[in-house]
């Protein structure tokens, strides 16, 4: 189990009230479920939850919400879906990593949610950076994860960062897009250079969560972070526009647990071919290549969610 970090206690910064709301919209009428728990060190982390059955934990992307997987969330049945909200992201508190043990600090963090859920072992599912947590996890804590689900992974081999990322990590540019506030139109074209701009368009209420979200300085910090975290400052001149934390292919040898890789064929990050050298880099992993783009549930809900719950199987 990890241990953590002490350091003097200071107040949390809150995230708005319209969080809240948004939340309480999204969920009424489904069988998802929220509640916050507290952690020992760490603040308060908010939960979403559903179904019964063995845990199966998923981890959400940068700059969005455990809210973003309702409609996956809507469509696994026969397990306990348990979606956080990452630090700082949705209504959890914020955890102040150090940048250059970005992800280290991450997985220690994971380890401690799971002592507080009283999670032995789970299945994990990771999306976009949500994934390179899951991967760094199960590499770390390999015990007690028992398979782990990597959809629309970045920094992997191979891989390219999108453009509107490699803007959003510049230094300076990076500040003055975020100024920029988004709008129902703005929030489709970016989801349209990730392979979903027609898909996104069916979920309003998802497309407010990037408005919302946007506009807590709370989520706006753990996004730039993680965007540091990812994406090399100089990405704009680099080939593949990752950090000094890429993923590297010996990790990749080292993931010694079933694993699946989910791929949309409209993914930015590259092409099916990469995908399959990913795959082909684990193990003990099968890909699944979906009609899809960086979010596979958003236009196919059903067919995601069934794929994540054969391989469980």
């Amino acid at each position: 189990m990890s241990q953590p970090r002490v350091g003097p206690a200071r107040a949390q910064p809150t995230h708005p009230i319209e969080v809240q709301h948004w939340y309480e919209g999204l969920l009424a009428g489904t069988s998802v479920v929220s509640r916050t728990v507290q952690m020992p060190t760490d603040g308060r982390v908010h939960l979403l939850e559903t179904g019964d059955g063995p845990p199966l934990v998923l981890l959400h992307g940068s700059g969005v919400a455990a809210g973003f997987f309702l409609p996956l969330l809507n469509e696994l049945h026969g397990v306990h879906a348990i979606a956080p909200d990452l630090p700082g992201s949705g209504l959890s508190d914020r955890f102040d990593r150090r940048r250059q043990h970005y992800f280290d600090d991450s997985v220690d963090w994971l380890d401690r949610l799971f002592d507080t859920l009283g999670l032995e072992t789970v299945s994990l599912v990771g999306h976009s950076g949500g994934g390179v947590w899951a991967l760094r996890y199960s590499l770390a804590h390999r015990t007690r994860v028992e398979r782990l689900v990597l959809i629309g992974l970045p920094s992997l081999p191979g891989t390219r960062c999108p453009l509107p990322h490699r803007l959003m990590a510049a230094p300076g540019l990076g500040r003055l897009i975020a100024r920029v506030p988004p709008t129902p139109s703005s929030v489709l074209r970016f989801a349209a250079s990730m392979g979903e701009g027609a898909t996104l368009s069916r979920y309003p209420n998802l497309v407010d969560m990037f408005m919302v979200s946007a506009r807590d300085p709370v989520a706006a910090a753990a996004f730039r972070a993680e965007l540091h975290a990812l994406i090399s400052p100089f990405a704009l001149l680099t080939r593949s526009g990752w950090g000094a934390g890429q993923v590297r292919s010996d990790e990749l040898r080292r993931v010694a647990l079933p694993t699946l890789l989910i791929w949309g064929e409209r993914d930015p990050l590259g092409d099916g071919a990469v995908a399959r050298a990913v795959t082909d880099a684990i193990p003990d992993a099968r890909l699944r290549v979906l009609p899809t783009g960086h979010g596979p549930w958003l236009g196919e809900p059903v067919l995601t969610s069934s794929t994540i719950l054969d391989f469980l199987d």
